[in-house]
């Protein structure tokens, strides 16, 4: 009898970590870096300042992106290690009424009580913390937060994003064309951005796009607004 071939399916659950952190930090290092670059040229600002202002919030943003991603996925880890160890020693103290809990899970997705009581005997004779931390907790021991690698994605994506609205500032540019420049060249890059995100996450590939570019042009049109009548004014 022929073996039938292996049902394989690719999921993007495993990469939603570094994915979420990589393209809000891209996102907000095109975007913030553009529109700080646009207001500075806006209200005048020479080439010298348009570029020591690009460069500042290349710096500034990538740290503050790297700490503030480190700072919010620790607490999101110190949660999950808390539940694990909450969890755990529920196992050790009650184990007859975590039983009786896990064969309610699953009598709850449809299965009859002597199934599930079943199951659930047959699954905790392995790794007990395993199965009710993912069938309880909906947490999986192996794939929990990384605040460093939340953090290191964050600044580089930022960097990265930050740098495209920058090359426009290098010198022998006049100011109107580096305007122009700066966002023809963010526009690209915000549609470049929301269609690698949509492609790494499975989802549609023009909504998300113009979902970005939206948002981001309202931005730079803010920023450069409100550049323009600071320069006037001072």
């Amino acid at each position: 009898m022929a073996r039938l071939p292996i049902h394989r399916e690719e999921h993007v659950t495993d990469r939603t970590g570094w994915l979420r952190a990589a393209v809000l930090g891209a996102n907000d290092g095109l975007l913030s870096t553009a529109s700080l670059v646009l207001g500075v040229a806006a209200a005048g600002g020479s080439q010298a300042a348009v570029l020591t202002a690009g460069i500042a919030g290349l710096a500034a943003g990538a740290m503050s992106m790297a700490s503030g991603e480190y700072v919010s996925v620790s607490s999101q880890r110190d949660a999950e290690r808390a539940d694990l160890a909450r969890e755990a020693q529920e196992l050790e103290d009650d184990p007859e009424g975590e039983l009786d809990e896990l064969a309610g899970i699953y009598e709850g997705k449809g299965l009859t009580p002597a199934l599930a009581r079943e199951v659930a005997e047959e699954l905790s004779k392995g790794d007990r913390l395993a199965v009710h931390a993912r069938d309880e907790l909906g947490l999986d021991q192996n794939a929990l937060a990384r605040p460093v690698q939340a953090a290191v994605a964050s600044a580089i994506s930022f960097a990265i994003g930050a740098a495209i609205p920058i090359i426009v500032c290098l010198p022998g540019i006049s100011n109107a064309a580096r305007i122009w420049g700066i966002v023809i060249t963010t526009i690209i890059g915000l549609i470049i951005l929301g269609a690698v995100g949509a492609r790494l996450g499975k989802a549609p590939v023009l909504r998300a796009s113009a979902r970005v570019v939206m948002w981001g042009v309202a931005a730079m049109a803010v920023t450069s607004a409100i550049g323009l009548l600071v320069g006037q004014a001072v």
